[in-house]
């Protein structure tokens, strides 16, 4: 059984990706109890697995002092580390190529989130850099840009331009507050107009001014799945966001998708056989993403759609 939790662990420990380690929400354990059995063995695997695995595991499952000689040591480890660095070093061409698909692990705006998740801050070496060329490109509204080009038959212009989706906007926000911009006025903004888009069924599929009429495939009244699971990431950075009415808009709508998810499917958001595959690390719209995302809000936990999905979780990790 030792071995089965091990195996079950490394996928969500190094996330699948470049030898990546990814606990997405440091407030999560029911979830990471699902693949691991604390017992001193598997605490010592992971503390010798890489710096950023031992990093997150002294912070999040031994609730080490960040201040403490262990965890400083394995947190320069992971700063210094290559497989990390080429990430900071990728991320300095900011904005990268045109989006074409939200969904891609490869997308500029997923690595800078990723890098949140593990730790990174403003101050450590090459994230200064990558800040300010976010900032250099701000909306009128106030969410961020990235280039962007929508085809004319899909209701865009066809031309490469700076603009914004509720599809990638709410991770850039989120990734610059877990950087260290939190209080950051422009921050603040971006993060407040974002939220004033919720509705009584969530977060709509929602584009700045410059992409024209585009809208993803469905109702123009129905919530966009994705857009309301990283808005809702987005205010977990904030006790006040945490219990506002937008939240509690958020995990209605998510958690009666889930309710209701053979019959209800909004944009082609489908919660079928590929979304409850275990997978990570936390970018599109999983079974994991969502259950870890949800964790977060008190409001959440107790209730039995939310239950009923970490129970699946939690048969699917005891199969493997």
């Amino acid at each position: 059984m030792i071995q089965k939790r091990r195996q079950s662990a490394v996928g969500f420990c190094r996330g699948g990706t470049r030898g990546s380690s990814l606990f997405s929400s440091w407030q999560l354990k029911r979830i990471l109890y699902i693949f691991i059995i604390m017992n001193e063995e598997l605490i010592f695997w992971l503390l010798n697995s890489n710096p950023w695995t031992e990093y997150r595991t002294r912070l999040d499952l031994l609730n080490e002092s960040p201040d403490s000689p262990q965890v400083r040591s394995a947190r320069q480890q992971m700063v210094s580390h290559p497989l990390v660095t080429s990430i900071v070093e990728e991320l300095a061409l900011w904005p990268g190529t045109v989006i074409s698909s939200h969904k891609s692990a490869g997308q500029f705006f997923h690595k800078l989130s990723f890098l949140a998740d593990l730790g990174f801050k403003q101050q450590d070496s090459g994230i200064s850099i990558i800040i300010e060329k976010i900032l250099a490109h701000i909306s009128a509204e106030g969410p961020f840009q990235l280039q962007a080009n929508i085809p004319v038959h899909f209701g865009g212009t066809g031309q490469d331009q700076y603009a914004w989706a509720l599809c990638d906007a709410p991770i850039i926000v989120y990734s610059l507050a877990k950087l260290g911009l939190l209080n950051d006025e422009r921050v603040v903004k971006a993060k407040d107009y974002l939220m004033s888009l919720g509705r009584l069924n969530g977060y709509p599929c929602v584009v700045s001014k410059e992409l024209g009429k585009f809208r993803g495939p469905g109702k123009k009244d129905d919530p966009c799945p994705y857009a309301t699971l990283i808005m809702l990431k987005l205010m977990n950075l904030s006790e006040a966001d945490k219990t506002s009415d937008f939240a509690n808009q958020s995990i209605e709508s998510l958690l009666n998708l889930w309710k209701e998810s053979k019959v209800k499917h909004p944009y082609m958001f489908f919660m079928g056989t590929d979304f409850r595959k275990l997978k990570a690390p936390f970018i599109w719209y999983d079974i994991l993403h969502v259950a870890d995302t949800l964790s977060n809000f008190p409001q959440a936990i107790k209730k039995h759609d939310f239950i009923s999905m970490t129970d699946l979780i939690q048969h699917k990790a005891d199969l493997h």
